[in-house]
């Protein structure tokens, strides 16, 4: 039940992230005003709470993990809400990163 919980604590932590700067490219870049740069704040700073519900205790280990969810569900978000059509590189990529979360979170340590 450990490993669930962590994949879903990433999943709702890259919402956050992702979506929260989403918000604020929305804001500012498209001119969409205030409101939605504010609400993208307040999206980017539940992110940085939904971090430390991860049951590691290490800060650095959950923020490199992170790392290669932010990328994937980048590319994925682009996808979904963007229109954005990744090539294989792109998702080749994305698959390496989300190894990489695989080992640095869940490998087997003494």
């Amino acid at each position: 039940m450990g490993v669930l919980r962590s994949v879903g604590l990433f999943v709702v932590a890259a919402l956050a992230e992702i979506g929260g700067a989403w918000l604020v490219w929305q804001g500012w870049r498209e001119e969409r005003g205030l409101v939605w740069i504010a609400a993208g704040v307040l999206a980017l700073g539940a992110y940085g709470f939904a971090a430390t519900f991860q049951p590691s205790p290490d800060f650095g280990r959950i923020l490199a993990a992170y790392g290669g969810v932010f990328v994937a569900g980048s590319l994925a978000w682009g996808v979904v809400v963007d229109g954005f059509r990744p090539d294989r590189w792109d998702v080749a990529g994305a698959v390496v990163c989300l190894a990489g979360v695989a080992v640095i979170m869940y490998a087997p340590r003494g």
